[in-house]
This record gives structure tokens, sequence and C-alpha cells, in this order.
């Protein structure tokens, strides 16, 4: 007898509607339909427009800012779990707050463990989400975390870019680790750009520990928001002798003046997802697409079946 699977659907919150409709169509069904109600104050209510019941919902929204996307993620959770919802994911391709994943300075939050207690509270069954700010985070949610890699995504673009003498770089030393690791990808020498900031989003100076002289590099970065990091990191390589520089940066927040910076940069371009999405176009920003990958993560999920495939490049 053939093994009977609950039926899928999948939904998407206002903030990553294009991303979702795109993970609905390369998974083969309908995007479902919500109604955002809205009230004169500004509070909203979800709500389906179907039956879910006995279903594995999908439930798509970055939590990018304004702190709205979350909530409504969470009414959306709170709506499908009365609505007798077999099984409820959180595909979340942008977790925002990771940024505060730690007790760096007294009296502080640890925002990144926060969302996962709301999450958890609300009533998810597991949360999908891609590059966390730091991977440890999976270990805030006490359900399953299918943690996807955006180098699945990058590292093919790269390869056809056909660099000669490809340096991989990564722009501050607690992104080290990550770089270390794309670099696997292409057997690459890895550069780290050591930085010290006065404040959040403000650098004080910066220094390169490696040769850069006459190589083709790659900054690596999960996040990029005011894009400042980037753009500095980005000239000093350039003046140490490199011959191009261009950043792959999986979430782009792209906040403030961003946009303008990445354009006044020496970066050849910047390449993210669109696990958020652009404000705006920009011929130095290239953006390609995660709904592939989570939609072959939500039928691996559905079916039983390995998210590790997943992961070969």
């Amino acid at each position: 007898m053939p093994l009977q699977f609950n039926p899928v659907k999948i939904f998407a919150g206002s903030g990553t509607k294009d991303l979702a409709s795109k993970i609905a169509e390369e998974y083969g069904k309908p995007l479902g339909n919500v109604t955002l109600s809205k009230f004169s104050d500004g509070e909203f209510q979800p709500s389906f427009d179907e039956s879910v019941r006995g279903s594995d919902v999908f439930l798509v929204q970055s939590t990018h800012q304004p702190s709205d996307n979350l909530m409504e993620l969470l009414l959306m959770v709170d709506a499908a779990r009365r609505a007798s919802a077999h099984y409820i994911t959180a595909v979340v391709p942008y977790y925002g707050l990771a940024r505060q994943d730690r007790k760096d300075k007294p009296r502080v939050a640890i925002g990144a463990k926060l969302v996962a207690n709301l999450l958890k509270a609300a009533g998810i069954h597991r949360i999908m989400t891609m590059d966390l700010h730091a991977a440890q985070i999976q270990g805030f949610f006490d359900i399953p975390v299918d943690h996807l890699d955006g180098a699945v995504i990058f590292v093919p673009y790269i390869k056809s870019l056909g660099l000669e003498n490809l340096t991989i770089a990564s722009p501050d030393m607690g992104g080290s680790y990550r770089a270390r690791t794309f670099a696997k990808f292409f057997n690459a020498e890895v550069v780290i750009c050591d930085k010290r900031r006065k404040r959040a989003n403000e650098i004080e100076s910066m220094s390169i520990i490696g040769d850069v002289t006459g190589q083709d590099i790659v900054l690596i970065d999960d996040i990029c928001d005011t894009a400042g990091t980037l753009a500095k990191a980005a000239q000093l390589i350039m003046d140490n002798g490199a011959k191009s520089v261009r950043a792959v940066c999986t979430h782009p927040v792209l906040s403030g003046k961003a946009y303008e910076t990445v354009e006044n940069s020496v970066l050849e371009e910047l390449i993210v997802t669109d696990t958020i999405p652009l404000k705006q176009s920009s011929p130095k920003i290239r953006q390609l697409s995660t709904a592939k990958l989570f939609a072959k993560a939500i039928a691996s999920v559905n079916e039983n079946g390995s998210i590790s495939e997943l992961f070969r490049v």
C-alpha cells in the first residue's frame, strides 16, 4: 500500500509574498489565500480563507523590520493551530533579531532566543530558515530546525564567473568560519578584514590579514545592512592590490543609505538572495532566488525525506 502523506498548504505573510508565490509555484501547488483585516489604529488580524484541518501547513514569512512581520507570523501560527492544522512549519527565510544572539554587555535582551520562545509558544512544530547569523541559534529551539545553506545557491553562480585567481574574504573576524566553509567549495585561500567598531553600524578602523595582491576577491557575509562594512572592506582590498572585489550576502536588509553606498563603492557587484524583498533596483545588485531550495525542503519535510541532500552543491 503506497504511503499517504498529509496535504500540503502553503501560505504567505504580507512581508514575503513574492518569494512565497515562487516557492508554491516550484512546489507545484497554488499559494493559499490569507486575508489580513486591518483596524484603523493599525491592529491587524490574519485569517485563512480555506480549511487547513489535517493539513501540513507551511507559513512563509521573513521577520525583517517592521516588527509587524513577526507579529503577523505569530498570529498566522495561532490561527492555523486553532483551525486544527496537523503540522505547522514556520518558513522564515530571514530570521530577524538574530544579531541579538548573546548577552555581550550588561542589561540587554537576547532577542533571537525570545523570538524562538514566541514561535514555539504560538504553536509551530518546526522551523525552516536560511543562513542564521550564528548557527548555534538552532539550539534556542526544542523543535526540529531545518537550517538551509545559501552556498547551494551562491557557489554555482560564482563558478560561472570563471574568476582566475579566486580568494574568499571575510569582512570581519566573526565571519571567518563562514568564509572558510565557503572557500572549501573552491579550494581557495581566505583573507580576513579585521575591524574595530566605535558603536553599532560605525567602524573605527580596519586592516587585512592575508595577501590580496592580484586576486579576485569575493567577500562573504550573511547580512548586508547599511553596507558600510562591505564598502570599506572592498576599498581596503582594492587599495592593497586586488584585481577585483565583489560581495555575497544572503539577506539584503539594505537599510538607510545602503543602496547609495553599494553603488558608490568599488564593488563589482553585490550578490544577494530574495529572503528579503529589495526596496529598489540597482545595477550593482544581483538577486538570486531561494524558491527552488525552499520548495525542495518543504517536499522533504512532508514526505519524511532527507534535508541533508539539499546541501550538495
